[in-house]
């Protein structure tokens, strides 16, 4: 039997080489050799991933370490390079490659006629991939932050593809900015467990928690304890990264880039790494119950905001953008509330459903030939029939509707909420009622784009189904829609989950959520499942049965309408309060610091030596008379200068 160590490693190692083929030789070897390069070194990838996850429950879940090299060696600091093969990363590492491989395989029919060079997409697809295992991978947090950094980069590069598009660019760079801002404070709080810790190694890190449990930072007079500083810091970190309220303004914009992008960010990897951080940091967050009260009331406040703006946006990947940006709330409702394996199982299906939602969102626009405005649709099922079925599986999942995988992971993470009591009933209300807005979107985008009549006749008339490359994810993920919460249940939140997570994630002696869940009153759970119910009644009432009633609500409340549609007026109170004021104070350092300071002395020194020698080079006229006469006068000054000076 293979040992899991060299399989975890192919598995992280095996898409980098796929980036390498398709950057480095896709000119020369051609777009479909790039192609099919990377897809069949990511199916590789996936298969050594499924292996090592299938040893690491065998085994019983246990830690191991896999050296590869020496990472950072300076004076008295050494960082090693090696992989953590525990249950968090192995999970991980699976969900990332084997969702990325089913957007590989999608990617080779919808770029299929794309003008601008593919391999340098499948380039950037795989790289990205490969950071992300990095940071999922990684035993230190310079190799986490490496892989963070990665992501970034390869994001930046996958949103901004079309370059020729200066919507794209600037989301391209919106992402970019937004994610450094959070990035700083993720800095100083690895620097600050560097200084508190004296290491960056984890098992260092999570050995030594307990003992510095009541050191404190004294701050302009103020005693601040230093696990509570440290946990909002990384967590202002993940929010960043995983689009939290207030830096989440980049996140709509992504869907600049090509629909597999979308997938790719929104899905399995970049949005969800700030969730496997918090996770990951457990044994800290767990002595830190202010950072968590933090992260409960952001997270909750993002999942209600998102839902509501995702409500009325008429853009079909715009709406399932902000879903994205709900279901993270959720997620990070769990960390706040100490069920950080309820996080993670959410995390895992949600990877499935919304990968599946946004595949098939780019079904739909590549058969409507680019049109994403779902008020130009209508009646699109009998033309697309597979896509539809997909679509179905990923909304029911989504809606939380039982028994779709949502409905396990999203009711564990509500009912942990009401468990944990205190600011956990924050997280609880909201989360109940954005259970209801999130199946209302949810159906509204199925109804306008799927039944009625067609709006756009000669638009309906142009559609057609994908080609199988693009149908046989769909098929794959509306698996793990329906199938992965009822598999997953038991090993992550259930009567499994000591074994499966074996000390992976932290749960401290006063964490009882896990454990009390399974004794909570029927009327409870049954609450959010209630809602969403509701919430899909209220869309067929809305767009099926009615079609009026949204336009007269939106008329009737048109301050409300415009408030959502416009998302709260966050873009435009940052480009008023920071982006205008930023570029007038850019502008003055220009044009007053730059030009007439920092080049205007030396300019003007230049021009007046220019002048002083235009005026010298007059008196050279080459007449010895002239050259006399200057030469008496100047003797004649200089001896009346010596009589009357003497």
């Amino acid at each position: 039997m293979p040992s899991i160590g060299p399989l975890f490693a192919l598995a992280v190692f095996v898409p980098l080489l796929g980036a390498v083929i398709a950057g480095l030789f896709g000119r020369m070897i051609g777009d479909r050799a790039s192609m099919a390069a990377s897809v069949l070194l990511m199916a590789v990838a996936s298969a050594c991933a499924v292996a090592a996850l299938w040893l690491s429950v065998g085994t019983g879940s246990q830690t191991i370490a896999v050296p590869i090299s020496t990472w950072v060696k300076a004076g008295g600091f050494h960082a090693s390079w090696q992989l953590r093969v525990d249950a968090l990363s192995v999970s991980m590492v699976t969900m990332v490659t084997v969702v990325s491989t089913l957007i590989h395989i999608y990617s080779v029919g919808y770029m299929s006629h794309e003008t601008m060079p593919v391999s340098r997409f499948f380039a950037y697809l795989s790289m990205f991939t490969f950071a992300m295992l990095m940071l999922v991978s990684s035993d230190n947090l310079i190799q986490l932050f490496f892989g963070w950094e990665g992501v970034g980069l390869a994001s930046y590069l996958l949103i901004g593809y079309w370059y020729d598009r200066p919507s794209a660019t600037r989301a391209a760079v919106k992402a970019f900015v937004v994610n450094r801002i959070a990035d700083l404070f993720f800095m100083v709080g690895i620097a600050l467990l560097f200084l508190q810790f004296g290491s960056i190694a984890y098992d260092n890190i999570f050995a030594l928690v307990p003992a510095h449990a009541d050191s404190v930072y004294t701050l302009f007079g103020t005693s601040l304890r230093t696990y509570e500083v440290i946990g909002v810091l990384l967590f202002i970190g993940a929010a960043g990264k995983s689009a939290q309220l207030f830096l989440h303004v980049w996140l709509p914009d992504a869907m600049e880039g090509p629909t597999p992008v979308s997938a790719l960010i929104h899905a399995a990897t970049m949005v969800t790494a700030g969730v496997f951080l918090m996770a990951r940091m457990s044994p800290l967050l767990e002595f830190a119950p202010v950072a968590k009260g933090v992260v409960v009331v952001i997270g909750a406040s993002t999942c209600f905001f998102a839902a509501t703006v995702g409500l009325v946006q008429p853009d079909i990947k715009r709406t399932i953008a902000y879903s994205t940006c709900s279901q993270l709330g959720y997620m990070f409702i769990g960390v706040g509330v100490g069920a950080y394996q309820a996080a993670m199982f959410h995390l895992t299906t949600h990877a499935c459903f919304k990968a599946l939602l946004f595949l098939s969102a780019g079904a739909v626009i590549h058969s409507l030939h680019g049109e994403q405005d779902m008020r130009r649709m209508g009646g699109l099922w009998r033309r697309l029939p597979f896509t539809y079925g997909a679509m179905w599986a990923g909304t029911l999942a989504i809606s939380a509707i039982p028994p779709f995988s949502g409905w396990w992971s999203k009711d564990a993470i509500i009912d942990g909420a009401w468990v944990a009591g205190g600011l956990g009933l924050y997280g609880w209300v909201l989360g109940v009622l954005t259970a209801f807005i999130t199946a209302l979107y949810s159906f509204r985008l199925i109804f306008l784009v799927f039944h009625g009549a067609p709006r756009d006749a000669r638009l309906h008339d142009r559609a057609h189904e994908s080609p199988p490359v693009m149908i046989l994810p769909l098929l794959v993920l509306s698996l793990g829609a329906i199938f992965a919460g009822w598999l997953l249940y038991r090993p992550y939140v259930g009567a499994g989950q000591a074994a499966f997570w074996n000390g992976a994630i932290f749960s401290g002696a006063d964490n009882h959520v896990l454990t009390r869940l399974e004794h909570l009153p029927l009327l409870i759970t049954l609450v959010p499942t209630l809602m969403s119910v509701c919430g899909v009644a209220a869309a067929w009432f809305c767009y099926m049965a009615r079609p009026a009633v949204p336009a007269m609500l939106a008329t009737r409340f048109r301050g409300l309408h415009l408030f959502l549609l416009n998302k709260w007026y966050f873009d435009e109170l940052y480009d008023a309060v920071f982006v205008r004021p930023y570029r007038w104070l850019a502008g003055g350092l220009w044009h007053v610091g730059d030009d007439r300071v920092i080049d205007g002395v030396p300019n003007g020194l230049a021009r007046l030596t220019g002048g002083g020698s235009a005026q010298i080079v007059r008196i050279q006229t080459g007449s010895i008379a002239v050259y006399a006469f200057t030469m008496l006068v100047g003797l004649l000054t200089l001896t009346s200068v010596f009589l009357i000076f003497r």
